[in-house]
């Protein structure tokens, strides 16, 4: 195996016997051929579509292919080798209807592509046989790190994208132009063009492009079924009760387990990425919703340990769970691990009944809250404080300071420098990168709260909202406001988001806590020269010239 798609990849460079999110070698060839396998679809998707053709199957397909290799999605070698095969029957439905269109107008087919001409194989053996042609360090020796490199950012720029574009699905929302884009992104990255480096950085900013208009549409179906979220104080200790723990990021299935559970006696808590539920009105009106217990995913070991009641993962963030929970944790969605009871029909009974069975918890913790819910709504409404509050020197600069959180070392950065952030500056927050600070005490400005929570990672574009919302009201760019943005990445979705800030133009980003493996020196010049884009350094050092700017 080679993978470095992950910001704790093994070294900085890649994994290669094990991965460090807990993959297997097996697994990890599996989702590579997964991949191809979608590379494949995407050749007769995309030649159809140009057809008048469209395949609804397909195009979501493809979509929950890509998520299911996102990081700490799907570890079940079962149920990605059924994805495969399912691939297989998709590719060949699309190939016959492409062979068949063409003939029927006298069109020559186009000469396909290594992953066009895939054959399906016949069992896991032959699937592992395949994978080993298509590894990542295969295509570094023969392409360069450059250009291998763009192509994997292109790819992880997918996947984050497609995740966000399921979770919409979910909801109702898709679009056709974003379907269309990702066969026409899988075809291009095996077509000839996908070795120009010129070709690459345009295809990423592409990319980045879509996923703004993704992040628009799963805004507005989360909104549109649960309402904006609203200023909301949530409670972060424990009520005595039995108790259900919902991590991952769908809205939708935390709705399901509420409707199932409501009447029996069963607290449901939101964890990591759940944490903004507790602000949706449609969600917090449910009230056993009773907060939110403990922090980021990487802490969920011994979080999920010492929680008395069941857990179930709707989404990616899963890590292998010790033997002390195995049994009273449940997956669902695309979210996958071996021996883990999956629920795939949405009744959560089985959840149920863990809960009833656990002790819950016996008492009452003494009550703390914290503060979330500025989405892009909330934030719109109090615009004209804010704006007055800059205008009067009160409020001086505005920090982004969010993204993924991790377990590698170098993340106490995103505390430090929030922590040093000036009493006459904003933080805003989002993702689960919020956990190394939300809990601390940082006051307000005129009533204006200094650390405003906007939400999960896809709300980065609440986010850009609002900054375009700021640089209206001032007539200036973006890049003009007092406004800076300190990112943490980990995984796929952290990508697609920094690609959309590229396309939108936005400068002086600082990623950290490393930068990607898959990132060489010669690509991260052209971000450099190009977006000014910068690995952290200290809180202190980047603070200061920030701030001196």
């Amino acid at each position: 195996m080679f993978c470095y798609q992950c910001e704790q990849t093994a070294m900085g460079k890649g994994c290669t016997k094990v991965g460090v999110c807990g993959k297997d070698p097996q697994t990890a060839d599996l989702q590579d051929l997964l991949v191809w396998a979608a590379k494949g679809i995407a050749f007769y998707a995309h030649r159809l579509r140009a057809m008048q053709y469209v395949d609804k199957e397909a195009d979501r397909f493809v979509l929950e292919a890509l998520f299911s290799t996102v990081t700490n999605v799907n570890f079940d070698p079962v149920r990605l080798e059924a994805l495969i095969a399912k691939a297989g029957q998709v590719k060949a439905r699309l190939q016959n209807e492409y062979a068949n269109r063409c003939q029927r107008v006298d069109k020559p087919t186009d000469k396909p592509t290594d992953a066009a001409q895939w054959t399906p194989p016949k069992d896991r053996t032959e699937m592992l046989v395949q994978a080993q042609a298509l590894s990542i360090a295969k295509k570094i020796e023969v392409l360069g790190a450059d250009a291998a490199g763009l192509q994997e950012l292109i790819l992880y720029g997918l996947k984050g994208t497609a995740a966000y574009a399921d979770h919409a699905l979910v909801l109702g929302k898709e679009d056709d132009g974003v379907n269309a884009f990702f066969h026409e992104a899988l075809d291009f990255l095996t077509g000839p063009k996908a070795t120009d480096v010129n070709a690459l950085v345009a295809m990423t900013l592409k990319v980045g492009e879509v996923n703004l208009k993704v992040m628009e549409l799963l805004d507005a179906a989360n909104t549109g079924v649960y309402g904006h979220p609203e200023p909301t104080p949530v409670r972060i200790t424990p009520v005595k009760g039995k108790a259900i723990l919902v991590s991952g990021h769908d809205l939708k299935d935390l709705e399901s387990l509420l409707k199932q559970t409501d009447g029996k006696g069963i607290n449901i808590y939101t964890h990591g990425e759940m944490l903004p539920c507790n602000a949706y009105p449609g969600l917090k009106k449910y009230k056993h919703l009773v907060g939110n217990y403990g922090g980021a995913w990487q802490d969920q070991h011994k979080e999920f340990d010492a929680f008395p009641g069941a857990i179930l993962m709707t989404t990616n963030c899963i890590q292998r769970p010790k033997d002390s929970y195995i049994n009273r944790i449940f997956t669902t969605g695309l979210v996958a691990w071996p021996k883990v009871k999956h629920i795939a029909d949405k009744n959560f009974e089985p959840v149920i009944k863990a809960a009833l069975a656990e002790k819950g918890f016996e008492k009452d913790e003494p009550e703390k809250k914290i503060t979330i819910g500025f989405g892009h709504n909330a934030v719109m409404n109090v615009a004209g404080a804010v704006i007055d509050a800059v205008k009067a020197g009160k409020i001086k600069h505005f920090f982004l300071i969010g993204g993924c959180d991790g377990a590698k070392p170098g993340r106490n950065y995103y505390t430090d420098f929030a922590q040093a952030v000036p009493h006459d500056c904003v933080i805003l927050t989002l993702a689960c990168g919020k956990y190394r600070f939300n809990k601390l005490p940082f006051g307000d400005i005129g009533g204006i709260p200094r650390l405003l929570d906007i939400g999960q990672c896809n709300d980065a574009y609440s986010a850009i909202q609002i900054a375009v919302a700021l640089a209206g009201a001032f007539g200036c760019g973006v890049n003009d406001l007092p406004l800076s943005m300190i990112l943490s990445w980990y995984e796929q979705k952290a990508v697609c988001i920094l690609l959309t800030l590229l396309h939108l133009g936005i400068k002086n980003i600082k990623v950290g806590p490393t930068l990607p493996a898959f990132i060489g020196p010669n690509v991260l010049n052209v971000l450099v020269e190009k977006f000014n884009i910068a690995p952290t350094t200290t809180a202190q050092q980047d603070l200061k010239a920030i701030l001196k700017a």
